[in-house]
């Protein structure tokens, strides 16, 4: 007989459902075809690339345009450490085809297997689907291929390479060679450095003009940036791994651009990288020349600047400052293809978030804008939330609108059709809306079709993802005065007259970039699980979180611990009042910030908090990064006292509560330090607690036997530490 599976198991083999779940879309702007990633399968890991053939709406077909087991002659991946590196900034556990581009027109994609280059054709003469995968093949590129790019007309692939160069070679395997090189290995070109990727969310470090004839290409010297080890204590045989590590308040990597000829020509782009050292977004389109988003360092001015690509010389186009921090958004900016700035602005007066294209203002504060996902002469696509004083109902909602852009036009209208958290790909008339929501696990997602004003559905992808053993019920509701979101989990077939109170699990990540209370199904599994083992779980969204107003967000500025840790207590309370919580018996687990804010729970508030797990916990801010760090809390040699209120060290005389630490020991991003300096002043003020050290995890758990045992683990200790009823 076969064994039933269960939910820790099921949920890590999954890699959290996420297997087998249709990805990373693209859809040529005539509208005949969209290219996508999907495993076989719901366990299994390697994806495949896809091609949705439209040309026939009476009978759409897909077709597998690349698959990595038979390009790969069937033997296993091999990765370098700079993929590896990039894969984790990512948070990406999968593996096959993990990302591609493609030309202008979707005829092209060119992705890397193994550090090879491969690229795939993706249109194909209409009939039969034909053989799988026909067509894709490699090129004979130089080095370890990473983040390949065919250009807009397809002619050439880009891509860079692990000894830090920046290399073209023509779609027919002809002419390779080096656009950008130098022998020091610090230096690399058309890579995005470390703190660009885990903050800034720009993976990318080289940009084709529309055109296919130049590249402009970042050039990053990482000299500047100190030294840390990671070292693997369960195989002191291996060296330990060297990172450049930008830790708060010490030098970040120095990144310039140029531009580049195809036929060798360079023109170094000049801005004032003293005063603006980030580098945030690239843009270069028909609509206009090169932009750039610059940052200072303290993130309270950014400014948007056109590149003259004769000369490299450069020009404001906007400037705009916060008091706080300006944001940063996917998408955002860049010209439409008649030369008007899109952007996404904070508006602080009226506290809104809201899309501006050239001098208009287009929406809000009803909406909160998220993200830009597409721009045409005539509109652009996002996503958006609702603005501040949203009612209950539309909790954690976030839906796709179109707005017209037109002269005279000032219309907005929502593409998304039903409750729930979605998501869009647009090319021509064709978009591919991704539609998670509360009542069904996984996402469902449609191909629709725009013509003459009326929309219809042609198709749909599917998804092959595992359907979860068990199916999660959360509550979501606004929490206090603060009307804080939030959602309440209990067990599965609950009696409150024969169950009575239950003990609480809260489970936050709590802090920036996490919004965890939104209205999709697959976020709360875990959630539902831990309340299916007996507790009533509380997922809460405090100021600090993203999806509601810039005040909400910035509420946190110099204050993080003492404002999300006031917002849990809070919304416990307060839902206490409706829920069946028992308050004498309040548990807390989290991951990331999650994990710092449950530490930072049992040591200053134990009144409320009776235990906690601690998962790769910042407990040092100083030992992070400086983006991120920077933004919320100073330099840490200006304000120094901001970063000590904000250290959980010296709270360690103050432990008395269980507390379960757990942290990877291969972890680059919140490294295993924080956790050792904790467990270190615990133990010299004589507070038991309890470590456990995760040998070759990194600050993702994606190996299948951790991911499981984590759960287990964390149930056995909440129910060893928390009170009795």
């Amino acid at each position: 007989m076969a064994q039933e599976i269960t939910f820790p198991r099921q949920f890590s083999r999954t890699q959290r459902f996420s297997l087998g779940a249709p990805r990373s879309f693209a859809v040529s702007p005539d509208g005949r075809r969209v290219a996508f990633l999907r495993s076989r399968g719901g366990t299994e890991r390697a994806n495949l690339l896809f091609v949705l053939d439209l040309s026939n709406e009476a009978a759409p077909f897909e077709r597998v345009a690349a698959d990595p087991v038979a390009l790969l002659g069937g033997g296993e991946e091999h990765l370098s450490a700079e993929e590896r590196a990039r894969r984790e900034r990512a948070r990406e556990g999968s593996a096959g085809v993990i990302a591609f581009a493609t030309d202008a027109a979707v005829t092209t994609a060119a992705f890397s297997l193994s550090g090879r280059l491969f690229t795939a054709p993706l249109a194909v003469a209409a009939g039969a689907p034909g053989a799988p995968g026909a067509g894709a093949v490699e090129l004979p590129a130089q080095g370890t291929v990473l983040d390949p790019r065919p250009a807009p007309d397809g002619r050439h692939v880009a891509y860079a390479t692990t000894d830090g160069a920046l290399r073209v070679i023509a779609a027919d395997g002809s002419g390779d060679r080096a656009l950008a090189h130098e022998s020091d290995p610090e230096v690399t070109w058309g890579q995005a450095e470390f703190i660009a990727q885990e903050e800034m969310d720009r993976s990318r470090g080289y940009w084709w003009a529309p055109l296919g004839d130049r590249l402009l290409a970042a050039r990053v010297d990482n000299r500047p940036v100190q030294r840390w080890w990671i070292a693997d204590p369960a195989n002191p045989e291996q060296a330990p791994l060297e990172i450049a590590y930008p830790q708060a308040g010490t030098p970040n990597a120095e990144v310039g651009l140029s531009l580049l000829d195809l036929d060798g020509g360079r023109v170094d782009v000049a801005w004032d990288r003293a005063a603006y050292p980030y580098l945030a977004r690239v843009h270069w389109s028909a609509g206009g020349p090169p932009l750039l988003l610059v940052q200072t360092r303290d993130q309270r001015r950014q400014t948007v600047l056109a590149v003259d690509p004769v000369t490299g010389a450069t020009s404001p186009v906007h400037e705009e400052s916060d008091p706080d921090w300006v944001e940063l958004f996917p998408g955002a900016p860049v010209w439409t293809p008649d030369g008007r700035l899109v952007r996404v602005a904070d508006d602080r007066e009226a506290d809104a978030r809201v899309l501006v294209v050239g001098d208009r203002v287009l929406t809000d504060r009803s909406l909160h804008v998220r993200t830009v996902l597409d721009v045409t002469a005539e509109d652009v696509v996002f996503t958006a939330s609702a603005g501040e004083g949203a009612p209950a109902a539309e909790i954690g909602e976030v839906h796709v609108y179109r707005a017209d852009t037109r002269p005279g036009r000032s219309t907005v209208h929502r593409v998304s059709d039903a409750p729930g958290y979605h998501s869009a790909v647009r090319g021509g008339p064709v978009t591919v809306l991704s539609s998670a929501a509360l009542d069904r696990p996984g996402a469902l997602v449609r191909v629709l079709r725009t013509e003459d004003g009326s929309t219809a559905q042609v198709a749909r992808i599917a998804s092959h993802a595992e359907t979860p053993v068990l199916t999660a019920r959360p509550v979501l509701a606004l929490a206090g005065k603060r009307r804080i979101p939030a959602a309440v989990l209990l067990p599965t077939g609950y009696d409150r007259d024969r169950d009575g109170l239950l003990p609480v699990l809260m489970a936050p990540y709590g802090g920036p970039h996490g919004q965890q209370v939104v209205a999709a199904q697959n976020i709360f599994l875990s959630a539902q699980w831990f309340a299916d083992q007996g507790f009533a779980v509380v997922v809460a969204d405090g100021r600090g979180t993203p999806g509601r107003s810039p005040a909400w967000e910035k509420a946190i500025m110099r204050d993080m611990a003492g404002v999300t840790l006031d917002d849990q207590v809070e919304a416990l309370r307060a839902l206490a009042e409706d829920f069946p919580l028992d308050l004498r018996r309040v548990g807390i687990r989290g991951w990331s910030y999650g994990g710092y804010l449950s530490a930072l729970a049992v040591l200053r508030r134990p009144d409320v908090f009776h235990a906690a797990v601690a998962g790769a916990p910042v407990t040092d801010m100083e030992l992070y990064d400086t983006h991120y760090t920077e933004r919320y809390l100073g330099h840490p040699a200006e304000e120094p006292e901001v970063y000590a209120a904000h250290s959980l060290l010296a709270d360690a005389p103050r432990l008395r509560r269980p507390l379960q630490i757990i942290h990877g020991l291969a972890d680059d991003n919140v490294v295993v330090a924080h956790s050792l300096r904790l467990s270190s002043a615990l133990l010299a003020t004589g507070r038991p607690h309890e470590v456990l050290p995760l040998s070759g995890v990194t600050h993702m758990t994606p190996q299948e036997e951790v991911a499981e045992n984590l759960l287990l683990l964390q149930v056995d200790f909440l129910r060893r530490s928390l009170p009795s009823a």
